[in-house]
């Protein structure tokens, strides 16, 4: 298992602290130092789609200028834009045995670990 994020990120910190309370163990990607390639996210977009990875909401994003904004409309141009400027990833993202789950939630994970 391993999670993708960036560490001064509450909902990264809140995502990690929950694995470690329930005594999951993982394997962390920091997209600050490690970056991302594109062949990653396009298997992330091959089982998500690229819109659920694309974080329309937060400040990275709103600091791309409308050009950059109005160019994302493809898994294509979402990739690049991801790869080029990783803090617009969705945080935290989680690869559980090949299922991806993006961002985090205490109940998505607990029905995440069910199975």
């Amino acid at each position: 298992m391993k999670l993708y994020g960036i560490p001064n990120c509450d909902t990264v910190k809140k995502a990690r602290t929950w694995l470690t309370g329930q005594g999951h163990e993982y394997d962390w990607h920091d997209f600050k130092k490690e970056g991302v390639d594109a062949a990653l996210l396009q298997s992330w977009v091959n089982a998500i789609g690229w819109e659920p990875l694309l974080n329309r909401q937060g400040t990275t994003w709103r600091k791309l200028d409308d050009a950059t904004q109005a160019g994302v409309t493809d898994a294509a141009s979402a990739i690049a834009v991801m790869q080029a400027n990783p803090s617009v990833i969705k945080r935290p993202v989680l690869d559980r045995d090949g299922k991806i789950s993006v961002g985090f939630k205490p109940e998505q994970y607990q029905t995440l670990f069910a199975d």
